[in-house]
């Protein structure tokens, strides 16, 4: 019996765990738009179109989203076939086997992970300069963790080998930092609580935050609308498709994709939610699909208004948005703005943590952790146990390691699921073509081709050091699993 059946036969032949089936294909649209507009849009935007893609950012988030949307179909192509193995991770188990699902499950882990850690880090800045506003901000040593050129050097310069420079002009600009991010910690244990409480509340208070953070988008694309100058699309592909800098940067449309690319980080979160969909193979795929078609239309329009009411080249700030609507007079739309981004960043906070739960809850499940991961509460229905794990060492991540060091490695990680997902749709379809397919992608394979390859490109545009840096994680996940994963598979307790 290969794989994918003796898979389905361990989940289909395990009792019932408790987690409760409650997220309509509504629900996990607004899941998927609460992850997805978040720090894209509203810090991404500005960085990319001023130092790599100038106005023709729009190219970049359409680059970046054709890329996403091939993969969002192999998701929900894979998540109507294979059903309760939600994720990158059980599709990958479906697809390749154990080894393949344990490494990009080790991946996803890493992704969902440091993705919450380096929002609650900007998450952080937004909500200290709204205290600031109303007379109560915090202390620069309560809201910084200690910085690069501090770990160095308490750590005596171990982190050199990583692309680190105690010695470095930019180290030393940084110096010591503060104490600890308290912000980013507090706001990780309060959707700690949140997501303990139930998934349900959880999703209740995720749409809430979508509507408000929407309607601060609205705002702005009603203002923006009428004050745009067309002269500041001029010239319009500054650093042309891709280049490079006298000091080596890459710079460029495709480069831009690159770093944009994390906008869309979040979206394969709703396949997580399979256990708790009513109709898992129909608003499973719904919700991925409509969740990524919303906010790619969403990033066009606010990255084309965005360059065209003020230059791209004075972009480069945490809040480009705010900072543009109070470039041109509205005061109060940028005070707006500013409120929507502290919703905005935490609906994306919750709907990754709540992804990264189910994550490790599944993992767990078929033995290759250990199985007090996967333990749900018969009170709440939500597995407090890893729901707890996970936001104490993310909370301790966004309050102690800083920002650059937390965000690097998200989207090799994310590029490389995505890869794996569209390889999985062309394999399981060589090896099992008569399998009940609810949802399939069109054109035969030429769009899992198209998907595996596009996001295959946009990984070769990232830093080497990023390369360097993932591939050491992959590897300490290939010692746990050979460590203790094979020893305590629960595939291989189940007949062939």
């Amino acid at each position: 019996m290969n794989a994918l059946f003796r898979k389905k036969k361990i989940v289909e032949g395990e009792e019932d765990h408790g987690l409760k089936k409650c997220l309509s294909a509504v629900d996990l649209t607004l899941l998927g738009i609460g992850a997805i507009i978040g720090t894209g849009i509203f810090v991404l935007t500005g960085h990319a179109a001023a130092t790599q893609s100038g106005p023709a950012v729009v190219l970049s988030f359409v680059v970046a989203g054709l890329a996403c949307a091939f993969a969002a179909l192999a998701y929900a192509e894979l998540a109507a076939m294979v059903g309760g193995c939600g994720s990158a991770y059980g599709y990958s188990y479906a697809a390749f086997g154990e080894l393949i699902a344990w490494i990009i499950g080790w991946d996803l882990i890493l992704e969902y992970g440091v993705s919450v850690a380096a929002v609650a880090n900007g998450w952080s800045g937004y909500f200290n300069n709204a205290l600031t506003a109303i007379g109560l901000g915090l202390p620069d040593y309560l809201t910084k963790g200690p910085t690069t050129g501090a770990w160095n050097m308490y750590l005596g310069g171990i982190l050199e080998p990583f692309g680190f420079d105690p010695k470095s002009e930019a180290v030393v600009k940084a110096g010591m930092g503060g104490i600890v991010n308290l912000p980013a910690v507090m706001i990780i244990l309060a959707l700690m609580v949140m997501l303990i409480i139930g998934v349900k509340q959880s999703a209740k208070l995720n749409a809430a935050m979508v509507a408000v953070k929407l309607l601060t988008i609205a705002v702005f694309v009603g203002i923006a609308l009428f004050n745009v100058h067309p002269e500041n699309w001029s010239p319009f592909m500054p650093f042309g498709w891709f280049d490079h800098t006298a000091d080596g940067k890459t710079v460029g449309v495709l480069a831009g994709a690159s770093l944009v690319f994390f906008a869309y980080v979040g979206f394969d979160a709703v396949s997580t939610a399979v256990e708790e969909a009513h109709d898992p193979q129909r608003d499973v795929p719904k919700g991925i699909i409509w969740s990524l078609a919303f906010c790619t239309i969403i990033y066009i329009l606010v990255s084309g208004l965005l360059t065209g009411i003020v230059p791209y080249t004075s972009l480069n700030v945490s809040s480009p948005v705010a900072h543009a609507l109070q470039s041109i007079g509205y005061n109060w739309a940028s005070a707006l703005v500013a409120t929507g981004v502290i919703f905005g960043l935490t609906t994306v906070m919750l709907v990754l943590y709540y992804g990264l739960t189910r994550i490790v809850v599944a993992i767990s499940r078929d033995g290759l952790l250990p199985g007090f991961f996967s333990h749900v509460s018969p009170v709440t229905h939500t597995p407090v146990t890893v729901t707890v794990i996970c936001g104490l060492v993310m909370a301790l991540a966004a309050g102690f390691i800083p920002l650059g060091a937390l965000a690097e490695l998200v989207n090799i990680g994310t590029l490389a699921a995505f890869v794996l997902v569209c390889v999985g749709v062309i394999a399981l379809r060589k090896s099992h073509p008569d399998i009940p397919r609810p949802y399939k992608m069109p054109f035969g394979i030429v769009l899992p081709v198209l998907g595996a390859l596009s996001c295959g490109a946009l990984i070769a545009f990232l830093p080497l050091i990023t390369h360097v840096r993932f591939m050491l994680w992959l590897a300490a996940g290939l010692v746990i699993y050979f460590v203790y994963s094979i020893r305590n598979s629960k595939l291989r307790t189940v007949p062939a």
